[in-house]
Order: C-alpha cells, then structure tokens, then sequence
C-alpha cells in the first residue's frame, strides 16, 4: 500500500513538472522573467501584428553585375514587413499568435523544421486610432530574419509604438544569397521603408493612418542591421574600406561619405540603437573617426565585451568612442560574445551545436540579455522619441561598472524583487530600475556630443 502511494505521489510530481516545463517552453520573449530590470515589463497596450509586402523599385540587381559591361542591371527589390502595433482586442478574443521562421543556420539539412515562436499579440488586430504613435524599425543580421527579435518587437508595441521589421532580401534565413547584396542593400532598406511607412500612414484607407507618427523614428540594427544604422545615422562608408571592392562596379561609393546623394540624406528625424554593429574591425574599417563624428543623432550601442564576429575590443568600441558628435551611450555585456540582440532558440527544440552559434550565448542566460535589451532601449526610445525626460536615470547609471555598485539596505524578509531608485539616501550608488543583487556583469558609458549644436 505505501508502494502504490508512493507511486502515486511520484506521478504527481512528474505531472506537475510537466506543468511547469510547458509553461516555461510556451512563454513568449516578449514577456520578460520574474528577474527582469523595471523597464523590461511589457506596457499597458495590446498589441496587434499585420504582414504587409513593399517594393523598392529601380534597385541596383548585384548579384547579376555583368564582368565584360562592368554594370549591374536594375531590378523592383521586394521587402517584406512585419509590423506590430497598439490594439484593440475584441473581448473574449485569446491575443495569441505563432510565428514560423525558418531555422538559422547555412548547413541545415532541408528537412529542418521551422522555429515556431509563440507571441501575446492578435495576428490582424484593428489598431488604436487617433493616438500617433511614434515608429521603430528593427533591422536583423546576415542572416536574419523579420521575426529573429520579437523579444523586442512585441514588447515595445506593447508600450506604445509601432514597430516595423524588415525581411532583407538575400539575408534570410532559408533563402540566403551573396554578402554584397546586404552590404549594398542594407541602409537602403532601412530608410525606403522609412519613407514607406511614412507614405502608407498617409492615405486614409491604410491600417496606418492616424495610427502612426511619421516625423518621430527610431532604428534598431543588430549586427549587419547595426552597420545598416550606422549608415543610416551619419557615418558614410570609409572610400578606401576593403568594403567596398566586395560590391563589384563601385556601386557601394553611393554610400561613401563623400558622396553627394549620402550627404543629400535627411535624418533630423532618425534616432538609431545599434547592437553589435558589424564593419569597424579591422581589416575592414568600414568607417574614418570623421565619417563617425559626422553621426549627430542620438545613439545607444550594445554589445558583448568578447564579441568575436564584430570585434569589441578593435570594431564596436572604437566606433562608439568616434561618434563625438552624439549623444550616446554603450551598455557592454560583460564575457558575453555576438548574440546580445536576437531571439534565443526555442527551448523544446533539441539544437545543433551550429544553431546553438546563431542563438545562444555561452555565459550569459538569453533571456536575461534579452530583458535587459528590452530595458534599456525601452528607456533610450521614451526619453528621445517620447520626451519623458525622468528615463534619462535609467540610462545614465552609476556606477561605470555594474558589480560596483552598493544596495545598502538590508534585504527585506519579503522582497519580492524591488527595483533600485539609483542612488540611495546615503549616496550609495545602484543601477537605477535593477533588483537588489541582480545588477552583474554589465558596464555602461554615456558621453554628450562634443557640439551641443549638433543634436
């Protein structure tokens, strides 16, 4: 009789641990952990998601450059978009969407079954009218994919904006094709769908309309999206780069900084994050110091202080340090590598070593990367695209370096994850928005720009 209760009692623990494990696998990303810094939980709206397709016509076809006539032809580049968006949701509605995205990686066997990523949001919802909310685009890495960052995407609708992510032509995953495509193409998608966006929120018969604040942008790139925002933000390509002999024709001079139709760009309205942007190490020095002085916009860089694809130490720290003429700031990730800006892998998932590569990081949880992510650019969107001056404490914290800071209280018996105010009574500093014992393994440096005529 004990055996059967034992027994029993054992099934229950199994069941109920099954219980947890699939809530654990069905938590979207954009719904942070109990761990998560303040500004990581998601906002007050529900959030609608809708696909649409543009075309940027007349775009130089690289990949079908002819050696004898030394010329590209032109082709209409389509660009699919995925924009999620504050809505409304009919009561007794379940605000549940699943997204496929074809796996990472360029060796995949064809059989590989796609990535399904569950999200809190209603797959053609109508949208809040009549608010203006301002627009973000996400740009992915090489390769990517629209929905490799919904971690992000859904959580800042969710807050109040309507954010727009970009499938780069040629940078797909399950469909990639050669890198001059996305070296070319990458700031040009960026801002066509800029002025996209802008002109579809302007006819009355869009889901835009009266949704979306045109004139108030932002751009987060990761990796080739972070070299995309960097163009895009001011920093014309260096013309004597080795870039620019991987673009056949010298196509890619349109992009230098010394060129006329670069410097012709309006980006008054463009605020840019970057993370993990790819192209200042060497040997590629996609960039002079002057080109990235010429950045003049507000600016948030994040990366890992080990990356070993974009280079740190050589690429990420000294483009920061050359952006003079920008407010900015760089949050480091302490060990971590590349991967600070995407999606991890689904968790029921038994991954490959080389998906493991396209996802993971080998010290640092994803999820906490990704709150943390979600913290701060929530903090960086709200104080340049919102005006809410009081997020201006959250981005800059002291001190420097995370794991020097001092929580002077004493724990409290029932602490349930109370949030820094920054700076206690006493002067002892903690990171602003982070819970007691929780604010490791993270550096952050804000500088003003040189002129302050420039932002």
């Amino acid at each position: 009789m004990c055996a059967v209760r034992l027994c029993l009692r054992l099934l229950l623990f199994i069941a109920a641990a099954n219980v947890c494990v699939a809530q654990a696998l069905t938590r979207p990303y954009s719904v942070p952990p109990a761990d998560a810094p303040e500004l990581a939980a998601r906002g007050k709206y529900s959030v609608g998601v809708r696909t649409i397709e543009i075309v940027h016509r007349d775009q130089i076809d690289i990949l079908h450059f002819d050696k004898p006539s030394a010329k590209a032809p032109t082709y209409n580049r389509p660009l699919t978009i995925e924009i999620w968006y504050p809505a409304v949701i009919p009561q007794g509605q379940d605000a549940r969407t699943t997204y496929q995205m074809a796996a990472p990686g360029r060796n995949r066997s064809p059989d590989t079954p796609p990535y399904q990523i569950a999200d809190v949001v209603l797959r053609d919802a109508s949208p809040i009218a009549g608010a203006h909310f301002p627009l973000v685009i996400v740009s992915h890495g090489y390769p990517g994919s629209r929905l490799f960052l919904t971690y992000l995407t859904s959580n800042l609708a969710s807050k109040g904006y309507v954010v727009a992510a970009i499938d780069h032509t040629d940078s797909v995953f399950g469909s990639i094709k050669g890198f001059e495509s996305t070296l070319l193409n990458r700031a040009s998608d960026q801002l066509f769908t800029i002025q996209a966006l802008q002109d579809l929120a302007r006819a009355p018969d869009n889901f835009l309309h009266e949704v979306l604040d045109a004139s108030n942008v932002a751009l987060v790139g990761y990796s080739m999206g972070g070299y995309g925002a960097l163009i895009t933000a001011g920093a014309g390509l260096n013309p004597t780069s080795p870039l620019m002999k991987f673009v056949p024709g010298g196509y890619l001079g349109d992009w230098s900084a010394d060129s006329d139709r670069y410097k012709s760009i309006d980006r008054s309205s463009i605020k840019a994050v970057a993370i993990a942007p790819w192209g200042e190490q060497p040997p590629y020095r996609a960039w002079t110091a002057q080109a990235l002085a010429s950045i003049r916009i507000p600016t948030l860089f994040i990366a890992g202080d080990h990356d070993d694809v974009a280079d740190y130490q050589k690429g990420i720290k000294p483009a920061f340090d050359s952006a003079v003429e920008s407010d900015r700031c760089l949050l480091v990730y302490e060990n971590a590598r590349h991967n600070t800006g995407a999606d991890p892998a689904p968790q029921n998932l038994n991954l490959t070593y080389p998906q493991m590569l396209s996802t993971e990081e080998p010290v640092w949880r994803k999820d906490r990367i990704n709150a943390i992510d979600q913290h701060f650019i929530t903090a960086f969107l709200d104080l340049y695209l919102k005006a809410d001056a009081a997020k201006a404490s959250y981005l800059h914290v002291q001190p420097t370096r995370s794991n020097e800071g001092k929580w002077a209280a004493p724990a409290p018996s029932d602490d349930t994850g109370t949030y820094s105010t920054g700076i206690d009574k006493d002067g002892n500093p903690f990171w602003k928005g982070f819970q007691r014992r929780w604010a490791l393994g993270m550096e952050m440096y804000c500088s003003a720009a040189a002129s302050p005529q420039s932002h």
